[in-house]
């Protein structure tokens, strides 16, 4: 079983940045993919960047690329999603979540759930 647990949210005015981080507990991190997801007021949680299990590879949302970068320590048990030049429609709730499916963006394919950080982006 893995325990996640996200940090980083906040309140950052349009075109800055944040740096989300997710700690995982466990010794098999390093089994899994990643996925970072959003959960807007009122919307469904949709799909942000995956990473594989060795950083081999990633996966990004279409309105992210280019201003988002998810990356991984595996030493630190740790998947970080760098966001920047953020836009009042990156506010959400932000989640981190595991899977043993290849990159995959769909929330249901996630085992483990962090609570999720908030990440408002004033305009």
């Amino acid at each position: 079983q893995v325990q996640l647990a996200e940090s980083g949210g906040g309140l950052v005015q349009a075109g800055g940045s944040l740096r989300l981080s997710c700690a995982a507990s466990g010794r098999t991190f390093s089994s899994y993919d990643m996925g970072w997801f959003r959960q807007a007021p009122g919307k469904e949680r949709d799909f942000v960047a995956a990473i594989t299990r060795f950083a081999g590879a990633t996966r990004y949302e279409d309105s992210v690329k280019g201003r988002f970068t998810i990356s991984r320590d595996n030493a630190e048990n740790t998947v970080y999603l760098q966001m920047n030049s953020l836009k009042p429609e990156d506010t959400a709730v932000y989640y981190c979540a595991a899977t043993r499916t290849i990159l995959s963006s769909a929330s249901r394919q996630y085992d483990y759930w962090g609570q999720g950080t908030q990440v408002t982006v004033s305009s």
